[in-house]
């Protein structure tokens, strides 16, 4: 005869050793007990108890909100320990793989001294002046590449690979009961049949809707009658006070597969204890074989993935990739109205500007002219030659000036 087993959805949870208190909440009280305690021993001869405990409440206050607290899902002390990391690591970053070089003096001392004027400071001598000393950006993905299974591995470096499905949803409250014991029935015959860890990540992201108001504007007029264009435009009007009223999100699972480069554990059980050190771990570089290895084994697996959840209703899509690309970017900057895309731009990528007339303002473009023209300047000798023999499109004589030519006119 079975029973139902309430599982807790953070399965990652610490177990509670007395009452509600787990063995990390029980050591952060523990170590400031004995540390009050070992206070007052000390000074329990020379200080008036009133005094100590003006002392000891607060610290002891502290403590157990340190313990006791959450924040987002996370104990407060592990975000102060993140807050405290954050503080000391460095604060210029930039995208170096081959190595930083040293900042110019001369754009360290403008650094300074800006910084110093926002302050309301004066600009102390160079021989104090704080350094501009950049550290390279270390991410966890390294890149991501395509495969002949249509999915985009990720390259997590030492820590292995990974890949990335998108998982449609199930409606569960529609279904008769018979129907949501199968559907359990098929999602835990997946969970049964993994032999490396799994991750769903449901994650919250903005949902654009200019897209579809500017189609439903721009198929309104060619609707056959004239009460399904009054809708359309009505249905429009709606979604943009809606999208000005309120920010919509969408929601988005996703299946992450891992599969580590080597088979021993004990590399990331010394990251776990010692994460400040996981760059200087062991930096031997795996060979071909093993890096194709695993990324057989995750197309294999992600191929068993998509079978097994089938049954269940639920549809996983392995994302290539450019969507890859999109997601891991969405993730770094998640609070953008600029929808990721791997056609962006890198950070190693030159950005080139438009030289034409006609990439500035397109071939069916006219341009306004901002500014009147300026009055004519008298010149003494012989013109140059102007570009005019040159082919491509240029400005007449008349809106070819800029703001040194007013400049100098006045």
């Amino acid at each position: 005869m079975t029973s139902p087993v309430r599982v807790p959805a953070d399965v990652d949870r610490p177990d509670r050793v007395l009452g509600p208190l787990t063995a990390r909440q029980l050591a952060i009280l523990g170590v400031t007990g004995l540390l009050l305690y070992g206070l007052y021993s000390l000074t329990r001869g020379f200080v008036p108890v009133p005094v100590f405990l003006i002392v000891a409440i607060p610290v002891g206050i502290a403590a157990a909100v340190l313990a006791l607290g959450q924040r987002d899902g996370l104990p407060l002390d592990r975000l102060v320990l993140a807050a405290i990391r954050q503080h000391l690591s460095p604060r210029h970053r930039v995208a170096a793989p081959d190595g930083v070089r040293a900042a110019p003096a001369w754009l360290t001392a403008q650094h300074t001294e800006t910084r110093t004027r926002g302050r309301g400071r004066r600009c102390p001598s160079s021989a104090g002046a704080e350094p501009v000393s950049p550290a390279p950006l270390e991410l966890p993905a390294h890149g991501v590449a395509d495969t002949g299974a249509n999915a985009g591995i990720v390259d997590l470096g030492a820590d292995g690979l990974a890949v990335i499905a998108v998982c449609g949803t199930v409606n569960f409250s529609l279904r008769t009961p018979g129907e949501q014991e199968a559907l359990v029935a098929s999602f835990a015959r997946y969970l049964h049949s993994l032999t490396a860890p799994v991750q769903f990540l449901i994650r919250a992201e903005r949902l654009d809707l200019a897209p579809q108001i500017a189609e439903l504007r721009a198929h309104a007029g060619g609707l056959p009658h004239p009460a399904l264009e009054a809708a359309a435009r009505d249905h429009a009007d709606y979604l943009a006070e809606l999208t000005a009223q309120a920010d919509l999100l969408r929601r988005q699972v996703l299946l992450v597969l891992r599969e580590p480069l080597r088979t021993s554990p004990a590399p990331a059980a010394a990251s776990r204890v010692l994460p400040w050190r996981r760059h200087r771990r062991d930096g031997g570089q795996v060979d071909n074989g093993a890096r194709q290895a695993a990324e057989q084994r995750l197309v294999r697996r992600l191929g068993e993935a998509v079978e097994l959840l089938a049954p269940a209703g639920i549809v996983a899509t392995p994302l290539d990739a450019a969507a890859a690309t999109g997601v891991l970017a969405a993730a770094c900057n998640p609070d953008t109205f600029l929808p990721p895309s791997a056609v962006l731009a890198g950070a190693d990528e030159v950005v080139t500007s438009s030289t034409t007339f006609t990439d500035l303002y397109g071939p069916d473009d006219v341009p306004a002219a901002p500014h009147p023209a300026p009055p004519p300047r008298s010149s003494i000798g012989a013109q140059r030659p102007g570009p005019r023999s040159a082919p491509g499109a240029w400005l007449d004589e008349d809106e070819d000036w800029d703001y040194d030519d007013e400049i100098e006119s006045r």
